[in-house]
Protein backbone atom coordinates (compact mmCIF):
# COMPACT_ATOMS: atom_id res chain seq x y z
CA UNK A 1 0.00 0.00 0.00
CA UNK A 2 1.34 3.47 -0.91
CA UNK A 3 1.61 6.03 1.65
CA UNK A 4 -0.99 8.37 -0.15
CA UNK A 5 -3.45 5.47 0.38
CA UNK A 6 -2.32 4.90 3.63
CA UNK A 7 -3.26 8.59 4.42
CA UNK A 8 -6.11 9.01 2.77
CA UNK A 9 -7.40 5.24 4.64
CA UNK A 10 -7.65 7.28 7.89
CA UNK A 11 -8.16 4.83 10.74
CA UNK A 12 -9.21 2.36 8.07
CA UNK A 13 -5.56 1.38 7.34
CA UNK A 14 -5.49 -1.15 9.64
CA UNK A 15 -7.82 -2.88 8.70
CA UNK A 16 -7.17 -2.92 5.11
CA UNK A 17 -3.44 -3.91 6.05
CA UNK A 18 -5.03 -6.54 7.73
CA UNK A 19 -4.05 -10.03 5.67
CA UNK A 20 -7.30 -11.99 6.43
CA UNK A 21 -9.66 -8.57 5.53
CA UNK A 22 -11.44 -9.11 1.96
CA UNK A 23 -13.74 -6.15 1.95
CA UNK A 24 -13.89 -3.15 4.54
CA UNK A 25 -17.79 -1.29 4.46
CA UNK A 26 -18.32 1.87 6.08
CA UNK A 27 -22.46 2.36 6.89
CA UNK A 28 -24.11 6.03 6.24
CA UNK A 29 -23.91 6.32 10.12
CA UNK A 30 -20.33 5.45 10.52
CA UNK A 31 -20.43 1.96 11.53
CA UNK A 32 -17.40 -0.22 10.07
CA UNK A 33 -18.09 -3.74 9.14
CA UNK A 34 -15.45 -5.77 7.51
CA UNK A 35 -15.15 -9.54 5.87
CA UNK A 36 -12.97 -11.66 6.25
CA UNK A 37 -14.36 -14.93 4.27
CA UNK A 38 -16.78 -15.75 6.50
CA UNK A 39 -19.11 -12.84 6.51
CA UNK A 40 -19.49 -8.92 7.55
CA UNK A 41 -18.79 -8.28 10.81
CA UNK A 42 -18.96 -5.06 13.12
CA UNK A 43 -15.49 -4.16 13.10
CA UNK A 44 -15.26 -3.66 17.32
CA UNK A 45 -13.43 -0.05 18.76
CA UNK A 46 -13.97 1.41 15.53
CA UNK A 47 -17.14 4.25 14.39
CA UNK A 48 -16.63 7.06 11.61
CA UNK A 49 -18.45 10.49 12.70
CA UNK A 50 -19.94 11.51 9.36
CA UNK A 51 -17.35 14.25 8.56
CA UNK A 52 -14.72 11.44 8.86
CA UNK A 53 -16.58 9.62 6.71
CA UNK A 54 -16.85 12.29 4.08
CA UNK A 55 -13.54 12.74 3.87
CA UNK A 56 -12.38 9.60 3.80
CA UNK A 57 -14.56 9.14 0.77
CA UNK A 58 -12.78 12.33 -1.27
CA UNK A 59 -9.68 11.16 0.06
CA UNK A 60 -9.95 7.79 -1.60
CA UNK A 61 -11.39 8.39 -4.88
CA UNK A 62 -9.06 12.05 -4.69
CA UNK A 63 -5.81 9.34 -4.49
CA UNK A 64 -7.60 6.91 -7.80
CA UNK A 65 -7.13 10.30 -9.56
CA UNK A 66 -11.07 11.16 -10.00
CA UNK A 67 -13.64 13.28 -8.28
CA UNK A 68 -16.43 12.85 -6.05
CA UNK A 69 -19.47 15.16 -4.89
CA UNK A 70 -22.65 16.39 -5.13
CA UNK A 71 -22.58 16.38 -9.12
CA UNK A 72 -20.90 12.72 -9.07
CA UNK A 73 -22.06 10.91 -6.05
CA UNK A 74 -21.50 7.46 -7.25
CA UNK A 75 -17.68 7.01 -8.05
CA UNK A 76 -15.32 4.07 -8.06
CA UNK A 77 -11.75 3.94 -8.44
CA UNK A 78 -8.33 1.30 -8.14
CA UNK A 79 -6.03 2.06 -5.86
CA UNK A 80 -2.51 0.96 -5.79
CA UNK A 81 -2.10 -2.52 -3.95
CA UNK A 82 -4.97 -4.14 -5.12
CA UNK A 83 -7.41 -1.83 -3.38
CA UNK A 84 -10.97 -0.82 -4.65
CA UNK A 85 -12.95 1.68 -3.45
CA UNK A 86 -16.62 2.89 -4.32
CA UNK A 87 -18.05 5.74 -2.76
CA UNK A 88 -21.65 6.91 -2.32
CA UNK A 89 -22.46 10.51 -1.15
CA UNK A 90 -25.99 11.87 0.41
CA UNK A 91 -28.69 12.56 -0.32
CA UNK A 92 -27.89 9.28 -2.61
CA UNK A 93 -27.01 7.77 0.06
CA UNK A 94 -29.81 8.57 2.33
CA UNK A 95 -27.72 7.77 5.82
CA UNK A 96 -24.50 9.61 4.68
CA UNK A 97 -21.39 8.87 2.82
CA UNK A 98 -21.28 5.15 1.97
CA UNK A 99 -17.53 3.17 1.16
CA UNK A 100 -16.98 -0.29 -0.01
CA UNK A 101 -13.45 -1.32 -0.11
CA UNK A 102 -12.57 -4.66 -2.01
CA UNK A 103 -8.74 -5.98 -1.09
CA UNK A 104 -7.09 -8.32 -3.72
CA UNK A 105 -3.92 -9.52 -2.29
CA UNK A 106 -2.42 -10.25 -5.75
CA UNK A 107 -1.43 -13.61 -4.59
CA UNK A 108 -1.33 -16.55 -6.77
CA UNK A 109 -4.25 -19.00 -5.69
CA UNK A 110 -3.58 -22.43 -5.84
CA UNK A 111 -6.55 -24.69 -6.13
CA UNK A 112 -5.81 -27.04 -3.02
CA UNK A 113 -6.04 -23.95 -1.02
CA UNK A 114 -8.84 -23.06 -1.76
CA UNK A 115 -11.28 -24.97 0.42
CA UNK A 116 -13.05 -26.51 -2.57
CA UNK A 117 -15.76 -29.10 -0.87
CA UNK A 118 -15.42 -32.44 -2.57
CA UNK A 119 -11.91 -31.51 -3.16
CA UNK A 120 -11.00 -35.03 -4.79
CA UNK A 121 -13.84 -35.19 -7.12
CA UNK A 122 -13.88 -31.52 -7.97
CA UNK A 123 -10.34 -30.51 -8.63
CA UNK A 124 -9.67 -33.69 -11.09
CA UNK A 125 -13.04 -32.07 -13.46
CA UNK A 126 -11.46 -28.71 -13.34
CA UNK A 127 -8.12 -28.94 -14.01
CA UNK A 128 -9.11 -31.98 -17.20
CA UNK A 129 -11.35 -29.17 -18.49
CA UNK A 130 -8.19 -26.43 -19.00
CA UNK A 131 -5.83 -29.25 -20.13
CA UNK A 132 -8.41 -29.52 -22.96
CA UNK A 133 -8.30 -26.45 -24.08
CA UNK A 134 -12.33 -25.81 -23.11
CA UNK A 135 -13.32 -22.75 -22.63
CA UNK A 136 -14.73 -21.76 -18.80
CA UNK A 137 -17.48 -19.37 -17.74
CA UNK A 138 -17.58 -18.85 -13.76
CA UNK A 139 -20.59 -17.52 -12.30
CA UNK A 140 -21.54 -16.96 -8.69
CA UNK A 141 -22.22 -14.46 -6.15
CA UNK A 142 -20.59 -11.61 -5.27
CA UNK A 143 -17.66 -13.09 -3.05
CA UNK A 144 -17.62 -16.10 -3.95
CA UNK A 145 -14.37 -16.79 -5.58
CA UNK A 146 -15.22 -16.67 -8.82
CA UNK A 147 -12.18 -14.38 -9.94
CA UNK A 148 -9.48 -16.26 -7.36
CA UNK A 149 -11.14 -19.75 -8.89
CA UNK A 150 -10.36 -18.46 -12.41
CA UNK A 151 -6.79 -17.21 -11.93
CA UNK A 152 -6.00 -20.51 -9.98
CA UNK A 153 -7.40 -22.49 -13.22
CA UNK A 154 -5.07 -20.68 -15.83
CA UNK A 155 -1.89 -21.67 -13.93
CA UNK A 156 -2.45 -24.87 -15.64
CA UNK A 157 -2.38 -23.70 -18.74
CA UNK A 158 1.06 -24.81 -20.39
CA UNK A 159 4.20 -22.71 -19.99
CA UNK A 160 4.57 -22.56 -23.64
CA UNK A 161 1.25 -20.38 -23.95
CA UNK A 162 0.48 -16.65 -23.82
CA UNK A 163 -2.12 -15.45 -21.52
CA UNK A 164 -3.98 -11.78 -21.95
CA UNK A 165 -6.24 -11.13 -18.97
CA UNK A 166 -8.26 -8.11 -19.33
CA UNK A 167 -10.50 -6.47 -16.48
CA UNK A 168 -11.97 -3.52 -15.75
CA UNK A 169 -10.38 -3.56 -12.41
CA UNK A 170 -7.19 -5.79 -11.99
CA UNK A 171 -7.92 -8.42 -9.38
CA UNK A 172 -6.34 -11.68 -11.18
CA UNK A 173 -3.31 -13.25 -10.59
CA UNK A 174 -1.68 -16.21 -12.25
CA UNK A 175 1.06 -18.44 -11.36
CA UNK A 176 2.01 -18.50 -15.08
CA UNK A 177 5.53 -17.51 -16.73
CA UNK A 178 3.53 -15.38 -20.06
CA UNK A 179 0.98 -13.64 -18.65
CA UNK A 180 -0.46 -10.26 -19.57
CA UNK A 181 -2.63 -7.72 -17.88
CA UNK A 182 -4.70 -5.21 -19.70
CA UNK A 183 -6.84 -2.93 -17.28
CA UNK A 184 -9.84 -0.87 -18.45
CA UNK A 185 -9.36 2.70 -18.02
CA UNK A 186 -12.45 5.51 -16.32
CA UNK A 187 -13.16 8.58 -18.35
CA UNK A 188 -11.75 11.44 -16.55
CA UNK A 189 -13.89 14.53 -15.06
CA UNK A 190 -14.33 15.95 -18.36
CA UNK A 191 -15.32 12.40 -19.90
CA UNK A 192 -12.65 11.75 -21.75
CA UNK A 193 -10.15 8.92 -22.10
CA UNK A 194 -12.51 5.85 -21.50
CA UNK A 195 -11.08 2.56 -22.45
CA UNK A 196 -13.82 0.07 -22.38
CA UNK A 197 -13.96 -3.70 -21.80
CA UNK A 198 -15.13 -4.31 -25.49
CA UNK A 199 -12.43 -2.43 -26.80
CA UNK A 200 -9.69 -4.07 -24.47
CA UNK A 201 -11.40 -7.23 -26.09
CA UNK A 202 -10.73 -6.30 -29.63
CA UNK A 203 -7.54 -5.49 -28.98
CA UNK A 204 -6.05 -8.38 -27.71
CA UNK A 205 -6.85 -10.35 -30.11
CA UNK A 206 -4.04 -8.07 -32.30
CA UNK A 207 -2.14 -9.69 -29.34
CA UNK A 208 -1.52 -13.17 -30.31
CA UNK A 209 -3.40 -15.01 -27.28
CA UNK A 210 -3.33 -18.50 -26.64
CA UNK A 211 -6.02 -17.93 -23.65
CA UNK A 212 -8.32 -14.74 -23.41
CA UNK A 213 -9.33 -14.45 -19.52
CA UNK A 214 -12.19 -11.52 -18.65
CA UNK A 215 -12.33 -10.91 -15.35
CA UNK A 216 -16.16 -10.43 -15.32
CA UNK A 217 -18.93 -10.23 -18.24
CA UNK A 218 -20.95 -7.05 -17.15
CA UNK A 219 -22.63 -5.96 -20.20
CA UNK A 220 -22.44 -5.22 -23.69
CA UNK A 221 -19.26 -6.26 -24.19
CA UNK A 222 -20.73 -10.05 -23.84
CA UNK A 223 -20.54 -9.80 -27.84
CA UNK A 224 -17.16 -9.09 -28.35
CA UNK A 225 -15.86 -11.78 -25.69
CA UNK A 226 -18.62 -14.28 -27.34
CA UNK A 227 -16.89 -13.66 -30.82
CA UNK A 228 -13.68 -14.07 -29.87
CA UNK A 229 -13.98 -17.17 -27.65
CA UNK A 230 -15.61 -19.00 -30.73
CA UNK A 231 -13.42 -17.82 -33.49
CA UNK A 232 -10.20 -19.15 -32.59
CA UNK A 233 -9.23 -18.68 -28.84
CA UNK A 234 -10.76 -21.57 -27.26
CA UNK A 235 -9.27 -22.46 -23.35
CA UNK A 236 -10.01 -19.22 -21.94
CA UNK A 237 -12.64 -18.21 -18.75
CA UNK A 238 -14.32 -15.24 -18.00
CA UNK A 239 -16.96 -14.74 -15.19
CA UNK A 240 -20.18 -13.84 -14.55
CA UNK A 241 -22.52 -12.95 -11.69
CA UNK A 242 -25.44 -15.49 -11.53
CA UNK A 243 -27.30 -16.81 -8.58
CA UNK A 244 -27.36 -20.80 -9.59
CA UNK A 245 -25.98 -22.81 -12.12
CA UNK A 246 -29.78 -22.70 -13.71
CA UNK A 247 -30.00 -19.08 -13.54
CA UNK A 248 -27.07 -18.63 -15.79
CA UNK A 249 -28.65 -18.89 -19.17
CA UNK A 250 -30.89 -16.12 -17.88
CA UNK A 251 -28.55 -14.11 -16.78
CA UNK A 252 -26.62 -14.31 -20.09
CA UNK A 253 -30.05 -13.38 -22.22
CA UNK A 254 -30.09 -10.20 -20.22
CA UNK A 255 -26.71 -9.25 -20.66
CA UNK A 256 -26.91 -9.89 -24.64
CA UNK A 257 -30.00 -7.53 -24.56
CA UNK A 258 -27.66 -4.70 -23.37
CA UNK A 259 -25.46 -5.94 -26.94
CA UNK A 260 -28.78 -6.00 -28.99
CA UNK A 261 -29.04 -10.06 -29.19
CA UNK A 262 -31.77 -11.76 -29.31
CA UNK A 263 -31.89 -14.63 -27.03
CA UNK A 264 -31.46 -17.15 -30.02
CA UNK A 265 -28.66 -15.35 -31.49
CA UNK A 266 -27.20 -15.45 -27.76
CA UNK A 267 -28.15 -19.31 -27.32
CA UNK A 268 -26.36 -20.31 -30.75
CA UNK A 269 -23.09 -18.49 -29.60
CA UNK A 270 -22.83 -19.56 -26.35
CA UNK A 271 -22.96 -23.21 -27.45
CA UNK A 272 -20.05 -22.39 -30.03
CA UNK A 273 -17.82 -20.71 -27.45
CA UNK A 274 -18.17 -22.02 -23.92
CA UNK A 275 -17.63 -25.31 -23.60
CA UNK A 276 -18.14 -25.47 -19.26
CA UNK A 277 -19.96 -23.67 -17.04
CA UNK A 278 -18.99 -23.47 -13.10
CA UNK A 279 -21.14 -22.21 -10.68
CA UNK A 280 -19.12 -21.60 -7.42
CA UNK A 281 -20.97 -21.33 -3.53
CA UNK A 282 -19.36 -19.97 0.01
CA UNK A 283 -21.06 -22.35 2.43
CA UNK A 284 -21.49 -20.91 5.86
CA UNK A 285 -18.79 -23.19 6.99
CA UNK A 286 -16.17 -21.32 5.13
CA UNK A 287 -16.16 -24.02 2.25
CA UNK A 288 -16.98 -23.30 -1.36
CA UNK A 289 -19.20 -25.63 -3.78
CA UNK A 290 -18.59 -26.07 -7.16
CA UNK A 291 -21.44 -27.42 -9.72
CA UNK A 292 -20.48 -27.76 -12.74
CA UNK A 293 -22.41 -28.13 -16.54
CA UNK A 294 -22.48 -27.87 -20.51
CA UNK A 295 -24.45 -25.17 -22.41
CA UNK A 296 -27.14 -26.46 -23.99
CA UNK A 297 -29.80 -25.76 -26.81
CA UNK A 298 -33.50 -26.59 -26.54
CA UNK A 299 -35.48 -27.86 -29.56
CA UNK A 300 -37.09 -24.43 -29.04
CA UNK A 301 -33.34 -22.79 -29.64
CA UNK A 302 -33.45 -21.25 -25.78
CA UNK A 303 -30.12 -21.95 -23.96
CA UNK A 304 -30.11 -24.20 -21.13
CA UNK A 305 -27.92 -26.16 -18.71
CA UNK A 306 -27.00 -29.64 -18.28
CA UNK A 307 -25.60 -30.45 -15.28
CA UNK A 308 -22.44 -32.60 -15.08
CA UNK A 309 -20.90 -32.51 -11.47
CA UNK A 310 -22.94 -31.49 -8.72
CA UNK A 311 -23.46 -32.17 -4.81
CA UNK A 312 -24.26 -35.21 -3.60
Amino acid sequence: MSSETRRALGPLATLVEDPRVQDVFVLGGGQVYVDSGRGTFVAEGLRLSKEQALDIGRGLIESGGRHVDEAHPLVDVALTGGIRVHVTLSPIALSGTEISIRISRHRSPELTRLNLARANQVIPALISAVENRQTILISGATGSGKTTLLGALMAYATPAERLVILEEVHEITVNHPHVVSLECRQPNIEGAGEVTLSRLVRESLRMRPSRLVIGEIRGAEIADVLQAFHTGHPGGGATVHASSLEGVPARLEGLGTMAQMTPRVLAAQVIDAVHVVIHLKSTPEGTREIRMGTPTLSAGGELGIVETLHPD
